[in-house]
């Protein structure tokens, strides 16, 4: 079928193909963006092992998890997005799953910070290919009425991420590199391996091995069982233009549409304090409450993604229920969660008992991540079909510039910054604690002291962003319902 003849379908009111196949696409798209995330945030999760073979300060490893992925993801993000409004979306996101996946597996031999570094990038480069092409396939299989839950959905995939991240990175990090090849021994495998001295093989270097490669059997999936839709399909007959747009067209479009600028920048601040907060988030329950990788990722960092998950899905939720009496409640409902977010995320952090610290910081979790489905939801609904990735692509250049790109560095440095305080007085500094060279046993401690409440310090500070990222939602929602191109049916 072709495009022009989809427009004149019913396709806003029904959406594309049945309702068992739409769910089946927006599964695995779902499973692709819960691919990308683990890979993506995998490094978070080996953190502290990362630093200990590095002999790296916090703002070392924040440099390693920040501005040279963002800055390839952004660089990436607006060509691959530009290809995806002209050519097959599906066999593009294809490509860059198995890009992304490869480099994933090779940070698994990094010899060294720049080696990892330079990985990193391959990893960036691949995943900017995923959201864009996917948002715009979304777009055209739901119709508008039912596009904000269907998006919902598919951003589960950032906060499911983290929970397999954490589930599988945090204990086959835990793994010595003797068990692994016992472990491939008792599977009959060991033989192909026999070339490698497992006994110096870091747990950390076996995760990102394992969790990396799969996602090339994802890609093959998404190949063989994915239509491509026509686009515009899903939206209502002669209501848009679905010829190709350039991206100077596109920020033509965007240009009278504050709501857009607005909804970014308070995205790019969320993403800012998010970004830093799950960087950081295994070394703090480390440092400050004496837990192994293992049981940090298992007990707390995935259960505490699994309830963000809920937050995800609640915002989508909540906003189709009350968007047909509160026009612009896809704006609102970020803005109050984020405010609620502040004073559970800071009281968590300075708990001294695990079981409020998890209650509180669930709590938190579900109201921050109320936002993702709204970010997609507003930033394809101002913009015509046509336009609709090369929009989600520079909201995602703006998120990554200033979310992935400044948010892990802030909290490196600002915790360094606290923990050089917390050091005052004595011979000690950041440099040597990291070096850890020669020090006694009382320095020592001194060390791990400053740098737990360094850390505590410096992840309470970022979260109070979320106060400024609450005002650019709710200034979005002034200009909203004058912004809209995509109208929600009620039929």
């Amino acid at each position: 079928m072709s495009d022009t003849a989809a427009a004149a379908t019913d396709g806003h009111i029904n959406g594309y193909r049945s309702k068992g196949y739409r769910t089946y696409v927006l599964l695995v798209l779902m499973v692709v963006y819960t691919l990308n995330f683990i890979d993506r945030n995998l490094i978070g999760v080996l953190a502290e092992p990362i630093i200990t073979t590095f002999n790296l300060s916090d703002t070392q490893f924040g440099l390693l998890a920040s501005w040279p992925f963002a800055l390839f993801y952004a660089v990436m993000g607006l060509p691959i997005a530009i290809a995806a409004d002209r050519f097959n979306r599906v066999n593009i996101i294809v490509i860059c799953i198995v890009l992304w996946s490869v480099m994933t597996a090779l940070c698994g031999i990094a010899a060294g910070f720049i080696t990892l570094m330079l990985f990193r990038i391959g990893v960036a480069v691949g995943e900017a290919g995923c959201t864009p092409p996917a948002n715009s396939i979304i777009g055209d299989y739901y119709p508008a009425k039912s596009r904000a839950t269907a998006l919902g959905i598919y951003s589960m995939g950032v906060t499911l991420g983290g929970v397999l991240a954490y589930l599988f990175g945090g204990p086959i990090a835990a793994i010595s590199g003797a068990d692994f090849e016992v472990f491939l021994n008792s599977v009959g495998v060991g033989g192909l391996f026999s070339g490698i001295e497992w006994s110096t093989v870091e747990g950390w270097r076996i995760a990102f091995v394992v969790i990396g490669l799969p996602g090339v059997l994802i890609g093959l999936l998404l190949m063989l069982t994915i239509k491509e839709p026509p686009r515009g399909y899903s939206d209502p007959p002669g209501s848009q233009s679905l010829l190709r747009s350039s991206t100077k067209e596109t920020f033509k479009e965007l240009a009278s549409k504050p709501s857009f600028w607005w909804m970014a920048m308070g995205a790019a601040l969320v993403a800012f304090v998010g970004y830093g907060l799950f960087t950081f988030q295994i070394p703090f329950l480390m440092r400050e409450h004496g837990l192994g990788v293992r049981e940090a990722s298992v007990n707390y960092g995935a259960p505490l993604s699994a309830v963000a998950a809920v937050g995800t899905f609640l915002g989508g939720y909540l906003t189709d229920k009350f968007s047909s009496r509160f026009s612009t409640a896809v704006a609102i409902i970020p803005a109050i969660g984020l405010l609620l977010a502040v004073p559970l995320y800071i009281f968590a952090f300075y708990s001294t008992n695990l079981t409020v610290l998890f209650i509180t910081w669930a709590l938190a979790a579900v109201c921050h991540y109320a936002y993702l489905g709204a970010q997609y939801n507003i930033g394809q609904g101002v913009v015509s079909a046509r336009s609709r990735a090369t929009a989600i692509a520079i909201l995602l250049i703006i998120v990554s510039i200033i979310g992935n790109g400044i948010g892990p560095q802030f909290v490196g440095i600002m915790s360094d910054v606290f923990t050089g305080a917390n050091l005052g007085g004595t011979d000690l500094s950041v440099g040597i604690c990291a070096a850890g060279e020669g020090l006694t046993e009382a320095q020592v401690a001194s060390c791990a002291a400053a740098k737990s409440s360094g850390l505590k310090q410096s992840i309470s500070v970022t979260t109070l962003w979320f106060i400024v990222a609450a005002f650019c939602f709710y200034m979005s929602s002034r200009h909203l319902k004058n912004d809209l191109v995509a109208k929600v049916e009620t039929a």
